[in-house]
């Protein structure tokens, strides 16, 4: 199994419009993130985690001319606004058209639907975007042809819960802020585990460094990245060094093997 990490930033990026700190003035490309979003290449299936509003920028620096699905965490635009760019692999081999399958929980698939809704009209107008929406439980394993993703369950706040996936013994979780024990269980055995810590300061809706390792703790991957990450959480050439062993800094386009 094949897993680029896409973009490895919070919600505005990094650098952040407008902010001077040492992060976003940086020239090291380490500290140039796009919003949160991975790639998962496994038996010949080509899976994307997320398409937030740099998802057509993401496409492009990969080179990649077909994907098969879509796995969506939550709601929020930063990991669905750039789903409109999906007519580009629909219609790639034009006049065969492509639909890309989007799997999504209840309430991020209302979203969906109303955020595109010129999407799923009867009538739409033709280049509109050929998605397939599909709602998932996040109790039920599921699958992308041959390739299974068991659903991971968290809190992004106390508002409303957020879905990480297991992908054979690699796991994607990001925006938790909670996860029952119950989940971890899911999570036991996994090879390497990308998990969100925004930064070293508590936040109200997102792991911290020290929350994110303690979930490492727990699982004992035998790997560890971090994403979703802030420009709070300092440059990465001198963050990345203080990390334990076997837990690193995501980076943009980072690629690895793992089972």
């Amino acid at each position: 199994m094949k897993v680029t990490l896409l973009g490895t930033g919070t919600s505005q990026g990094v650098p952040t419009i407008g902010c001077r700190c040492e992060v976003c003035q940086s020239q090291d490309w380490h500290d140039k993130r796009l919003r949160c979003s991975a790639m998962v290449e496994c038996c010949g299936v080509r899976i994307v985690i997320d398409a937030g509003p740099d998802f057509r920028q993401q496409m492009l620096r990969t080179g990649v001319r077909r994907i098969d699905a879509i796995l969506l965490t939550h709601q929020h635009k930063d990991h669905t606004g750039g789903l409109d760019d999906v007519r580009a692999f629909n219609f790639v081999d034009y006049p065969t058209i492509h639909p890309i399958d989007i799997y999504a929980n209840a309430a991020t698939a209302a979203s969906v639907r109303k955020d595109f809704d010129y999407a799923f009209v009867e009538n739409k107008y033709i280049g509109a975007p050929e998605m397939r929406l599909h709602e998932i439980s996040a109790e039920e394993p599921f699958k992308v042809k041959e390739v299974e993703i068991v659903p991971i369950q968290g809190k992004h706040s106390e508002r409303f819960s957020v879905l990480g996936f297991r992908i054979g013994r690699f796991a994607y979780l990001t925006d938790f802020k909670q996860i029952e024990p119950t989940q971890v269980e899911k999570l036991k055995g996994v090879d390497t585990l990308v998990v969100n810590a925004l930064r070293f300061e508590p936040h109200h809706s997102h792991f911290n460094v020290a929350e994110a390792t303690a979930l490492i703790e727990q699982v004992k991957p035998r790997q560890a990245y971090l994403t979703h990450l802030s420009h709070g959480i300092g440059l990465h050439q001198k963050t990345d060094a203080l990390l334990p062993d076997g837990i690193r800094l995501g980076y943009d386009m980072l690629t690895f093997e793992t089972e």
